[in-house]
């Protein structure tokens, strides 16, 4: 099988049209009103593969930080085995997962600005990797991932998950930063174009305190938090053009002209425009959107 694509934005219900993931892969969970401050989705996911097959998923960047929690048999990224639960830190590069026998678990995905209240540390310290979740929760996550495997189903599971989530929020003392979240806003609404300094300006610090604050709690620069936003606004505007006009859509995008646009795919997502394109139409045509 070839290499398939995943793609989530922030409104997408669960994951977006272009995505090469089967039907009833996926499934949402509804978020505590605990944890909607830090949490903006959990999802379940189950899928089986044939014997002795393996599945390549392109995923690309959307800037958050993640918990996985692998009921299965954990997917890899690269060479190196997969880890039964990790945090995910975030990222602008790609990464191509590989998938093999039955793979199942949890995923859940922070807010920008909130990383640090359930990971105990700084989300830059993280950022482009991912680490065994034990080695910051000294232990709770293995624990918590053998209570989720004994559950008897899915809900079971995710009111265990939330639970021992919520428990973490008292011990980090820390709440979301509002400063970096407003900013975090502010960028992706402006589709990257906003200018950082008016950004700081915007949420009263200046622009090196911003640096500190996005390194902190969101995990990434707040240059490259605009890149994601710009590249994520055009990927929205392609789902409207079946047949874009590369000029246009870089000049509409914001980009500085169409080699601007196609370096920052190739940077972002590891393909052309016009590969991506390819894998969206595949993937919408096995997938709803």
């Amino acid at each position: 099988m070839g290499e398939r694509l995943f793609l989530r934005l922030d409104d997408d219900p669960l994951h977006g049209p272009e995505s090469g993931v089967p039907a009833g892969t996926l499934r949402a969970v509804p978020v505590s009103a605990a944890l909607r401050p830090h949490v903006s989705h959990i999802l379940l996911y189950r899928e089986t593969f044939a014997a002795g097959h393996e599945v390549h998923e392109r995923v690309l960047p959307d800037g958050a930080v993640r918990l996985v929690f692998n009921l299965g048999d954990a997917p890899s990224a690269g060479e190196g085995a997969g880890q039964p639960v990790e945090a995910i830190g975030a990222s602008v590069s790609p990464v191509v997962v590989r998938m093999r026998d039955k793979v199942e678990g949890v995923s859940v995905t922070l807010r920008p600005g909130a990383a640090a209240a359930l990971l105990g540390m700084p989300a830059g310290e993280i950022a482009g990797r991912a680490v065994h979740l034990d080695e910051l929760w000294q232990g709770g996550a293995a624990a918590l991932l053998s209570r989720m495997a004994e559950a008897p189903d899915d809900a079971a599971r995710a009111l265990l998950l939330q639970a021992a989530l919520e428990s973490r929020l008292p011990e980090s003392r820390t709440t979301p930063h509002h400063a970096a979240m407003h900013a975090a806003r502010l960028i992706a609404a402006s589709g990257g174009r906003q200018p950082l300094r008016d950004v700081a300006a915007a949420v009263g610090v200046g622009e090196r305190r911003l640096q500190q604050l996005f390194h902190a709690h969101v995990g990434l620069s707040p240059r490259a938090w605009s890149r994601l936003a710009r590249l994520h606004d055009c990927l929205r505007a392609l789902r409207l053009q079946p047949a874009p006009a590369w000029a246009d859509v870089a000049v509409e995008s914001g980009f500085y002209d169409q080699s601007h646009l196609v370096n920052e795919f190739r940077a972002l997502c590891g393909v052309t425009p016009t590969e991506f394109m390819g894998h969206a139409i595949s993937g919408s045509s096995k997938t709803p959107g």
